[in-house]
């Protein structure tokens, strides 16, 4: 699904990714891993067109996306959503999935005045599918509620919404499970799994929480000081003493019964 060749992000002196290389296969739960300050979000947004590489190349099914802006990639199917969400706070939940809808006859103004007809249509259409990413995300008792006033996991489930509302191939989150509770915790994964199996949805998630990683990745990559230390089953990348070492320092992993 995405290639990233020898990829360096540096800010001055300082190496945040440092010659990275791997790649995602299509259709897979990939775990991407390690100690703070390892790299990993700035690897993000690298990938999404936030922040650009000093070096290297990324490559979104073979296409090659390293100058593209983020919006540019979006529209060729790779979405982010943020450790810290970013909800238009004022607006419904409903309002802010549409917001995040793909309108290409809306971009443009000629469009929305002499197309109506047909710009209605796109607007019923992601109406129609904001109703439908609610109900999946089970989020219709919020419907109606300003972003602003969600709980954390509700608003980590809504930037999970807006970035299905972009009709994504892969999805990179970036702590999706970070200070929510166990049972909303779970919840997500369950809708992540769903939209794996079902949609054949591409993933690849940041998470310090090695057994939510197990229970829903095939494999973990782990980058430590911005380089990748080691690649493979979740189990089996616990067990690396490399890993052991870096990632928890010198302690002992112990898998979930």
């Amino acid at each position: 699904m995405i290639r990233v060749d020898n990829a360096r992000v540096q800010f001055g002196g300082i190496r945040a990714v440092d010659d990275v290389s791997f790649d995602l296969p299509a259709g897979q739960i990939t775990g991407l891993i390690g100690p703070n300050g390892a790299g990993k979000t700035t690897l993000f947004n690298a990938m999404a067109g936030h922040v650009p590489l000093t070096s290297g190349t990324i490559l979104l099914q073979d296409q090659d996306i390293t100058q593209m802006t983020p919006q540019a990639r979006a529209r060729l199917g790779l979405a982010r959503t943020f450790q810290l969400p970013q909800e238009f706070s004022r607006l419904t939940v409903l309002e802010n999935l549409m917001a995040a809808a793909t309108l290409p006859l809306g971009e443009s103004l000629l469009n929305v005045v002499f197309r109506r007809s047909r710009f209605q249509d796109e607007e019923r259409a992601a109406f129609d599918k904001a109703w439908e990413t609610i109900d999946f995300l089970e989020l219709a008792p919020v419907a109606q509620t300003p972003a602003g006033d969600l709980s954390g996991g509700q608003k980590k489930l809504l930037e999970l919404g807006r970035a299905l509302m972009t009709a994504p191939k892969l999805v990179l989150l970036d702590e999706i499970g970070a200070g929510i509770n166990r049972t909303l915790l779970a919840r997500i994964a369950e809708k992540i799994r769903l939209l794996n199996r079902d949609q054949g949805l591409t993933f690849c998630l940041i998470e310090h929480d090695l057994a939510y990683v197990r229970n829903l990745c095939a494999e973990a990559i782990v980058l430590v000081q911005g380089q990748v230390l080691v690649r493979g089953p979740v189990a089996e990348v616990a067990r690396d003493d490399r890993v052991i070492e870096a990632y928890f320092g010198g302690g002992k992993y112990e898998a979930p019964a």
